[in-house]
């Protein structure tokens, strides 16, 4: 019998493709948080921001504008912000918005707004279900996976 086959060999060499492939899971779920956060931060955690609404009046290739309208207490009037230029948003609409601290941008607030805050996390999702299907060999835990993501990126294209 040959090292290579012992029953030793086998379970390092399984051992290892565990801990790769979940350390490969893990990563790309963080990856998926890191690219929602910068954004949903701003839009869930609202207390002290300023929130408004804004018309949007002119859109360009990577931004929209318009005038902002206050709601919230201590929050002033602008007669221009800056929004992302997405599928979220569409010139003559008016939309819920958040003040970035410290800028004249804008971010979609409520429900749309969140759950598109978290559209990189869905994506994320569905890539790490395949990871856990073929290199964890974890069907169930990959089906969850990508239901959750399946879900969320629905749910937001549905809300927008």
């Amino acid at each position: 019998m040959s090292p290579a086959a012992s029953p030793g060999a086998f379970a390092a060499l399984n051992f290892g493709r565990l801990a790769a492939m979940g350390a490969v899971t893990v990563l790309i779920l963080i990856a998926g948080v890191w690219g929602s956060w910068p954004t949903a931060h701003n839009v869930m955690l609202t207390k002290g921001r300023e929130s408004g609404t804004v018309e949007v009046t002119a859109c360009g290739d990577d931004t929209c504008t318009g005038p902002y309208t206050p709601v919230s207490t201590g929050s002033k009037a602008r007669a221009e912000v800056v929004i992302d230029h997405t599928v979220a948003v569409k010139k003559g609409k008016t939309y819920t918005v958040v003040v970035k601290p410290g800028t004249d941008e804008v971010l979609r607030s409520g429900p749309a707004g969140i759950l598109y805050a978290w559209v990189p996390l869905g994506g994320a999702l569905l890539l790490a279900s395949v990871v856990v299907a073929g290199g964890l060999r974890l069907t169930r835990a990959a089906w969850v996976l990508a239901g959750s993501g399946i879900a969320l990126l629905t749910a937001a294209f549905l809300a927008l």
